[in-house]
């Protein structure tokens, strides 16, 4: 959303186009938006994690709006290493929903915000929302490390198709593979 904001003001005062990298931003930061949506929905958050939510925003917006005016390819890169641990994260959420260690999420049923953002079936479990999760991240941490390589003013062009496994690793392609099974069985 950062990024997006600082290059639409850029592109206005410049009178130029961008280059294609701010709507791609913007829909990264709703994608973001519905992960987080998706978690709260989950379990309704009292009045403390929300002021915590509010501060660390308050702290993000700050910190990273001077990292992006500095430099927008470091900044890209950090948040790509930040998508890497979160692949990484989600990846062993799923791991030990399968082994059992978290039972009460092991038969929790999607929260109906990510049946409907990520099409997934009506029956679908917590689990699946959160390869649909992992998924996404996987392409934020390519995109962005992508925007880091190109730098700021290279017009933004969609990064090749990026392999499976380059993402989330052989031992998951299973479950990448059942979900588009399942996502390409919908009507």
């Amino acid at each position: 959303m950062i990024g997006g904001m600082i290059r639409h003001m850029k592109s206005l005062r410049g009178m130029q186009h961008d280059g294609g990298w701010i709507h791609h931003l913007l829909e990264e930061a709703e994608n973001e938006r519905m992960h987080l949506f998706t978690f709260i929905q989950m379990r309704n958050p009292g009045i403390l994690f929300r002021l915590a939510i509010l501060f660390t925003q308050g702290f993000m917006l700050t910190a990273y709006s001077t990292m992006y005016l500095l430099s927008s390819r470091l900044s890209h890169r950090f948040v790509g290493y930040l998508e890497e641990e979160a692949v990484k994260t989600y990846t062993n959420c799923i791991k030990d929903i399968d082994d059992g260690k978290l039972p009460l999420w092991q038969n929790s049923k999607a929260p109906e915000i990510a049946i409907y953002y990520w099409g997934l079936q009506k029956d679908a479990k917590f689990r699946d929302a959160l390869i649909s999760i992992r998924a996404d991240e996987c392409m934020h941490r390519e995109v962005n490390h992508h925007f880091a390589d190109l730098g700021p003013e290279t017009p933004f062009e969609q990064p090749k198709v990026i392999q499976v496994d380059s993402c989330v690793g052989e031992a998951l392609k299973d479950d990448f593979e059942d979900h588009k099974k399942k996502a390409s069985s919908q009507p």
